[in-house]
């Protein structure tokens, strides 16, 4: 019989779209203040354009790593953690038991009914329940470290397309404004899709990203600007 594809989970895809999003966010940012700034001391484009490439290679790789080691620390971490809630249940079972039931009467339910759940839910599945518990986190839940790093691989240079497109683009005394103008409706995009992904409020979520792209530009024209010739 031929194997069953194994469906992603929740957790999985929502760390999947977190890194697509955070990586495009990060490369519409990060190229745009290198091309800004590259712009502002001078106008050959060429320049700008190899510059601009540069960066994207190098936030690729790094957003790519870095998202490669962050999920796969948090994935150690969370199997050290499953292994010693595993030793608990084997060795002090009765404290555990005391743990998890005085954690459920502290929501403020009465001490029997605290009893009776605990006794329930840890006799389906105990080491699940003790993990989610303690830890806070379902051991049945896992997010790959390799489909993060992919995603972030291939978001980055998709957002790092449109500043470097703007920049080269464009008329030569239209196209920093128009680099901007087009990095601001990127940005609103972007910071809405993360903040509708996390549950947040939209509306901070969208000035807070506008407003990080405009100050790196910001920083980024003024340093150039220094050494313009």
């Amino acid at each position: 019989m031929p194997k069953t594809k194994k469906k992603q989970s929740l957790a999985e895809k929502i760390n999947v779209m977190r890194a697509s999003v955070m990586g495009a966010n990060d490369g519409i940012i990060s190229v745009a203040g290198i091309v800004i700034g590259v712009a502002s001391a001078q106008s050959n484009n060429h320049a700008i354009f190899l510059s601009g490439i540069a960066g994207m290679l190098a936030g690729t790789i790094s957003m790519a790593m870095g998202e490669w080691v962050s999920v796969s620390t948090q994935r150690d971490t969370e199997k050290r953690a499953i292994e010693k809630e595993s030793a608990r249940l084997d060795g002090h079972y009765d404290e555990e038991f005391g743990y998890i039931r005085d954690k459920y009467q502290a929501t403020g339910i009465s001490e029997e009914l605290a009893t009776q759940a605990t006794t329930e839910m840890l006799s389906d599945d105990p080491l699940d329940v003790a993990v989610r518990e303690r830890y806070g986190f379902n051991p049945k839940e896992q997010t790959s470290a390799i489909a993060a790093a992919l995603a972030s691989m291939i978001s980055f240079p998709t957002g790092s397309i449109l500043p470097l497109v703007s920049i080269t683009m464009f008329p030569q005394d239209i196209k920093l404004l128009a680099t901007v103008i087009a990095v601001i409706i990127a940005l609103v995009i972007t910071g809405y899709a993360a903040a509708t992904l996390g549950g947040a409020k939209r509306g901070k979520a969208v000035i807070r990203n506008v407003v990080s792209g405009l100050l790196t530009m910001l920083v980024t024209y003024a340093i150039g600007s220094l050494f313009a010739h």
